[in-house]
């Protein structure tokens, strides 16, 4: 596991796909970003720990990141950190996908999420 590139589950992308239907966002990394921001904001460990990602979305990490790839980087080590992980490779790879997943979880499952105003109001929140 690296964090060279990015994987689904096909929960995950179904999930995506109906979220790219609503909001009306095109791109799996835009979507994805928010997710994580979501998931990284709720201090609770994820219950998930394993997760197959087993679809054919992938994206390298430069994709994903885009230009603030050392943000999203800083912010899951920092994680790592605070839920008592050395933030190793496989560490931040393992965070990043738990709570990827536990972001479109959590997105996916919002039905007042209609457009990305909405998307904005949860992130104020």
């Amino acid at each position: 596991m690296s964090l060279d590139s990015v994987r689904l589950s096909q929960p995950a992308k179904d999930q995506l796909v109906k979220l790219k239907r609503v909001t009306g966002i095109k791109n799996w990394n835009i979507l994805c970003r928010w997710a994580l921001a979501l998931s990284l904001q709720d201090a609770s460990t994820p219950l998930v720990k394993d997760i197959v990602t087993d679809s054919n979305v992938e994206m390298s990490w430069k994709v994903f990141a885009g230009t603030y790839g050392p943000i999203y980087l800083a912010l899951l080590k920092q994680r790592c950190l605070a839920d008592g992980e050395e933030p190793t490779d496989e560490a931040i790879a393992r965070t990043l996908t738990i709570h990827l997943h536990r972001g479109i979880g959590h997105l996916a499952a919002r039905r007042n999420l209609k457009s990305i105003s909405d998307l904005i109001s949860i992130a104020a929140a």
